[in-house]
């Protein structure tokens, strides 16, 4: 599903259970020690994804670690990104030289728990997601809107290193070609970015990429 909505150059790589893995570095399995059953095998699968994809792009085997504010590390001379919900899995990745950040997140197509939205939500997004939904047939908008930050907070927290509240993107979605812009609002970082959504399994993933 995922690969329709990387760049030229990225590779994308995705699952739907946790039936098909392969074992974890030492280093990745030492993350992951004390979790719960559930995090370890979603976390194992992400990160098969994740080797599968780099060995495509032509890297040799190494762990994908975490740094801060738990983003993967991934090898150098290399962007990409992970996302992981009920039923999906993915990784993206792709050489600096052919695409400048990435950021992905899949999501179940189902409404936000109630009072989530207005936490994550600026008030004309919020009147975009009323809109949307009263007159636009398609996924849960506010489910996609979340989405779409998640997306968007991946791509941009590699590049720069700054937190970015949900408070600090304004969304602008466009169903026509299933589109979104994004403006980041941090006074003296203000930065436009694209990005694409699918709906579709009952899952909602947006991109954020920007090719160089």
């Amino acid at each position: 599903m995922i690969e329709q909505l990387v760049p030229t150059g990225a590779v994308a790589v995705e699952a739907f259970d946790d039936t098909d893995t392969e074992p974890l570095h030492p280093e990745e399995a030492a993350l992951v020690a004390r979790a719960v059953e559930k995090r370890r095998r979603e976390f194992t699968t992400a990160r098969t994804c994740a080797h599968r994809a780099l060995r495509a792009l032509g890297q040799p085997p190494a762990p994908v670690l975490t740094g801060d504010r738990g983003a993967p590390v991934w090898p150098a001379g290399v962007v990409g990104s992970l996302t992981h919900c009920d039923g999906y899995r993915a990784a993206v990745v792709a050489r600096r030289d052919d695409v400048e950040t990435i950021g992905i997140d899949a999501e179940p197509d189902a409404p936000l728990p109630d009072g989530v939205l207005d936490a994550i939500a600026l008030p004309d997004e919020r009147a975009m997601v009323r809109r949307l939904t009263a007159d636009a047939p398609g996924p849960h908008w506010d489910r996609l809107l979340f989405s779409a930050k998640e997306a968007l907070y991946k791509a941009w927290f590699p590049v720069t290193g700054v937190f970015l509240g949900f408070d600090e993107a304004r969304i602008t979605l466009h169903p026509a070609d299933r589109t979104f812009t994004a403006r980041v609002l941090v006074p003296g970082r203000g930065r436009d970015f694209g990005g694409c959504y699918l709906h579709d399994a009952g899952l909602t993933l947006a991109v954020v990429a920007v090719p160089n």
